[in-house]
């Protein structure tokens, strides 16, 4: 990866400290327990934690995750979040995302401010929308399994299944299932919708898995 494109993603993204998470106190869980739920940890490994309010919390199999908290991951870590009741989302190493809005069985907002994800909607064919926020653009999903992130020292996204419109610098692309699209730096234009080769997919997916 470029440090140029590193730096830029990165620092669209601000930057959190992953070291030294402590462990949930009764204070902080009394006041996770206040906010709104969003969803719960499937698996993680490394290091996983969520923050909210100044305070942050380690994330493990079966924690809880609630709307605004910021959920990252730090270096050669996964998590995997089960949010609502049919959307999963992969996160691969030192990722931030934000669950902005969530619609029980309507869909909802997140922000990736950083990293790389996957993301997957069950049943495919549900005609609720998510959008995605990044630094690069907006993506727009109707039940899909799509992966978004770095990929080739540009920001890629890549649909395995259903469809996305990626908007991005003023230009808009619709991919199908089996395509991608690439956006250089935030406020570029998403390039047009093509096929990735299978090595640059596997590698998307083992960034996430």
């Amino acid at each position: 990866m470029s440090k140029v494109n590193r730096r830029s993603f990165i620092g669209a993204a601000g930057a959190v400290l992953v070291a030294n998470i402590p462990n949930v106190s009764e204070g902080q869980s009394g006041q996770a327990q206040q906010a709104e739920a969003a969803g719960k940890v499937e698996d993680a490994s490394g290091e996983a934690f969520a923050e909210a309010r100044g305070e942050r919390r380690r994330l493990e199999r079966g924690a809880p995750v609630f709307v605004r908290d910021v959920v990252g991951t730090g270096p050669n870590s996964r998590l995997a979040l089960r949010l609502g009741a049919d959307t999963s989302i992969r996160l691969g190493e030192q990722a931030r995302l934000v669950v902005d809005r969530l619609l029980i069985d309507a869909g909802g907002e997140i922000t990736l401010e950083a990293g790389s994800m996957f993301f997957e909607k069950q049943p495919p064919g549900r005609s609720s929308t998510t959008k995605v926020q990044t630094s690069y653009g907006l993506i727009e999903v109707r039940g899909t399994r799509f992966f978004a992130g770095l990929s080739n020292n540009v920001f890629g996204v890549f649909v395995e299944e259903g469809s996305v419109v990626v908007a991005a610098g003023g230009g808009k692309v619709i991919l199908s299932a089996g395509q991608g699209t690439d956006i250089a730096r935030p406020g570029a234009r998403p390039t047009p919708a093509r096929p990735w080769g299978q090595a640059r997919i596997q590698a998307a997916y083992a960034s996430v898995r």
